[in-house]
């Protein structure tokens, strides 16, 4: 068996080891030695912030999905829309009427009377 060592720490310091050691883990040794292989594996200094913590990131990307979903419905309103209900309106047009092909001219019967005489019922001629 091992043999073991004593450490002096301050009380406040102590029980609060304590209950985090007795919540995570099986011993106070156990304990210990898991959390300076973290800050050694890790190359970390418990001293130093490690950043933003997981409910600030959170509010970060609602933020900027928020964001892009303002974007998205701008985007929809300004242009996506506008667009679709021009190409409907094209494809809702009538169809053209067909013309003739230019090797199918038609000659005209008829042919235009610029004068015409005048016809008077009321002389008898």
């Amino acid at each position: 068996m091992d043999s073991f060592i004593g450490i002096r720490f301050k009380k406040e310091t102590a029980k609060r080891f304590q209950e985090f050691s007795r919540k995570h883990f099986k011993s106070h040794t156990e304990a210990m030695a898991t959390m300076l292989d973290f800050f050694f594996y890790n190359e970390i200094s418990p001293k130093e912030k490690l950043g933003p913590t997981g409910r600030t990131i959170e509010q970060t990307f609602k933020k900027r999905i928020n964001a892009v979903i303002a974007i998205m419905r701008d985007m929809e309103k300004t242009q996506t829309k506008p667009t679709v209900a021009m190409i409907q309106s094209l494809f809702e047009m009538e169809e053209p009427k067909k013309k003739p092909l230019l090797l199918e001219k038609k000659q005209v019967e008829e042919k235009q009377v610029q004068f015409r005489e005048k016809k008077n019922y009321n002389n008898n001629m």
